[in-house]
This record gives structure tokens, C-alpha cells and sequence, in this order.
């Protein structure tokens, strides 16, 4: 577990302070789950947020985290965040940032007290910045929803209600890095040669196409990373992942993998361009409430050919040496092959900028539309 925090008294008595014990730890697993729609919300995984109480993971070589809950005057938990730091993305902003995520909240006064208590740990701490929500970081999982609130969730992408946005904005924050996610449906109507004709056959001389292995994939992760961290150097909120957060964020990816949707480019032997999709298990989350026993683990291996019918972009990039070639023009043709031959009927991508109008338009092109509208929120501290 993290080292304690002192708890705090944020007056109407609510009270926050970290969570101390395996039973604070079950009621912040469990307070989404009472507050929001099983079918539209989408946990994080338990053991993830287990990994933050106990102090583990790969994040603990670049910060701290503390677990911590909201509880009113009758010791109810109302509210949870949690707040953390991150040397990675205070070199990134410039800034020492104070991190707050995974933060739900009953009423605009609890994200108030929440506020509170981050504020006061991060000028113990000599921050000067708050940033969230990011779970840990935001080229992991956060944001907030601002629009699409009728449209479910999906795995690392959020989902909140509706009141979520003007609770953090009154909380004296303001959003920062508007982005929104999207959704490709009816995949069977859209041909691939007709939406990409520049990627078709024959592939221009020097390019060769990858597709992904189930034996193998930990080699092939590590080709993957030497794409993405240069792909997304220059994006405001990114900072660069590691071999073990890829690592921890891919694991028992080799159980589920279509072979088919995960595939790269190299160009004269360079790996240069990449896309990873995988089955949409958003329904299976959401009904183990992020929980991944032995028993779910046989369930889901046991039942995996349903997630079939739906699918989830991660990521995708080119390195810069390589922009400009079409090269993900051939990447999302073959794409859009491979999901109609598989049976895919829908692609849902995780949040893609506003300022990254050449992204968006090759899903546009799939007959795509923005899904939910997300951002982030900044506040300094005076």
C-alpha cells in the first residue's frame, strides 16, 4: 500500500482521506458500480486498481499514488479519486502536476472536497498543477465525456454522466485537449477499395505488411513501441510507455488476439506505421465488474467467439520519418478487409483529438461519426 496521507475535513461533513484497508479498497472498487448503469459505464480493471493501493506496477518508478475515498457525515462513501504524480508528464507539461484520476463523485460538492484534498497534498508536495481525470496517465485511460451520454462506454475510453462536466468546471477547472471517440458501423457496407483505393495492391516497392502472431506477440509488442513512442511524441498529453507498461496494459492480449487486426508496416525493413484493434470485450467487463478471477478468465476463454461481432481500435501511428507516404492509408484498407472477413460489424477508436483532423477523416470515411465527446481538465494553483 502507498504511504498514508492525512485525512481531510472538507466541511457539510464530508471527509476524504486515503483508503486504508481491503474494505475501503472493495467500497472504491464498488461505488461506480452503485452510481452509474451496468450498461454503459465501464470499470477499470480490479486488479489495476489493486496494483495502485498496494504501491506495484510499472507506474511506481515515475510516482507515487494514493487511493483515496469521500465519505459524507453518516461515513457513507460518496466520492473517490485518486492522487498521484508522474515525472514523466511534469517534464512533459512543464510543470510539477498534481494528478487526480478514476475520480466518481455523487454531487458537484464531493469533486469539490475531492479537489480540495488534492489541492492540499499537492502544495504539501510543492505542485503547482491539477490534471485529470487520467487513470494513471492520460495516454492510458481518462477524460470526461461531454456529449454521447446515451452511447455506453468502452474499455479505456470513460463513460459519466451527464452532470460530470459543469461539477468540474466548477470545481475551477478548465478543460483542456478536446477530443472525442468514434464509432464505424455497418463495416459490411463499406468497401475497402472504394474508401481507400491508395491502399490497395500492389504494395509501393520497399513496403512490407505484418500481421500479428499469438505465439511470438511479446517480440512483437516490442516492435510496436518502437513505433508508438516516436508516433505520438508531439501529442500535448503523451508520454512516452515503457516495455512494462506495455507490458501490464497487453497482458492476456495473447489469449483474445485476432492475428488479423493487429498489423504493421516496414518500409526497407524499418517498422514504420501500425494499428491495433481487438474484440470490443466491453460486455464482458462490464459484467464482472472489472474483475478477472481464475473463473472469469475460463469464462471468457470459454465464451470468446462472442466478442466477435464488435470491434475496439487502441492505437494506431506512423513515426514521423515515415508521414506523408500513405502508408496508413494501405493499414486502414487492409483493415477494413480484415474486420468484414472476420465478421466484424462495427469498430469503436478511442479518442482522437480536434486538432487531428487527418486521423479522424479515415473513419470518416468508414462512414464513421464521433461517438462521445471527451476532455481533460487543468487547474493552477495560485
Amino acid at each position: 500500500m502507498t504511504a498514508p496521507a492525512p485525512s481531510f475535513d472538507a466541511g457539510g461533513g464530508l471527509s476524504v482521506g486515503p483508503a486504508r484497508t481491503k474494505a475501503d479498497l472493495r467500497e472504491f472498487l464498488e461505488l461506480p458500480l452503485r452510481l452509474h448503469p451496468r450498461d454503459r459505464y465501464v470499470p477499470l480493471w480490479e486488479d489495476t486498481v489493486r496494483s495502485w493501493w498496494q504501491g506495484l506496477g510499472p507506474h511506481t518508478a515515475h510516482g507515487s499514488v494514493i487511493v483515496a475515498l469521500a465519505r459524507d457525515a453518516h461515513g457513507t462513501v460518496v466520492g473517490r479519486t485518486t492522487v498521484h504524480f508522474d515525472s514523466r508528464m511534469d517534464e512533459k507539461l512543464g510543470t510539477r502536476a498534481q494528478l487526480m484520476g478514476a475520480t466518481e463523485f455523487t454531487a458537484p460538492e464531493v469533486l469539490a472536497g475531492l479537489t480540495a484534498y488534492s489541492e492540499m497534498v499537492a502544495r504539501e508536495a510543492g505542485r503547482t498543477t491539477l490534471l485529470g481525470p487520467v487513470s494513471l496517465l492520460p495516454n492510458q485511460t481518462g477524460g470526461v465525456i461531454t456529449s454521447g451520454f446515451a452511447e455506453r462506454g468502452f474499455v479505456d475510453s470513460p463513460w459519466n454522466p451527464e452532470h460530470y462536466p459543469a461539477a468540474w468546471e466548477a470545481a475551477g477547472f478548465m478543460p483542456v485537449w478536446p477530443a472525442a471517440t468514434w464509432i464505424c458501423e455497418d463495416l459490411a457496407a463499406h468497401d475497402p477499395d472504394e474508401v481507400f483505393p491508395r491502399g490497395a495492391d500492389p504494395l509501393p516497392d520497399g513496403v512490407e505488411l505484418h500481421h500479428g502472431r499469438r505465439r511470438g506477440l511479446t517480440r512483437q509488442l516490442g516492435i510496436l513501441r518502437s513505433m508508438l513512442n516516436p508516433s505520438f511524441a508531439q501529442l500535448p498529453y503523451y508520454t512516452p510507455i515503457t516495455a512494462e507498461e506495455l507490458a501490464a496494459a497487453t497482458d492476456g492480449l495473447a489469449w483474445l488476439l485476432d492475428e488479423q487486426l493487429l498489423l504493421w508496416l516496414t518500409v526497407d525493413g524499418e517498422p514504420s506505421a501500425f494499428v491495433l484493434v481487438v474484440p470490443d470485450l466491453t460486455a464482458f467487463v462490464q459484467s464482472t465488474g472489472g474483475r478477472m478471477a481464475l473463473r472469469d478468465q475460463v469464462r471468457l476463454l470459454l465464451t470468446r467467439r462472442r466478442y466477435r461481432r464488435d470491434a475496439e481500435l487502441i492505437i494506431k501511428g506512423t513515426v514521423p520519418d515515415a508521414q506523408g507516404r500513405g502508408l496508413m492509408s494501405i493499414l486502414s484498407h487492409r483493415l477494413l478487409a480484415n474486420l468484414r472477413a472476420g465478421g466484424y460489424e462495427s469498430l469503436r477508436v478511442t479518442f482522437i483529438g480536434e486538432d487531428n483532423q487527418a486521423s479522424a477523416a479515415q473513419f470518416a470515411a468508414m462512414g464513421g461519426r464521433p461517438l462521445h465527446g471527451v476532455t481533460f481538465y487543468r487547474k493552477e494553483l495560485t
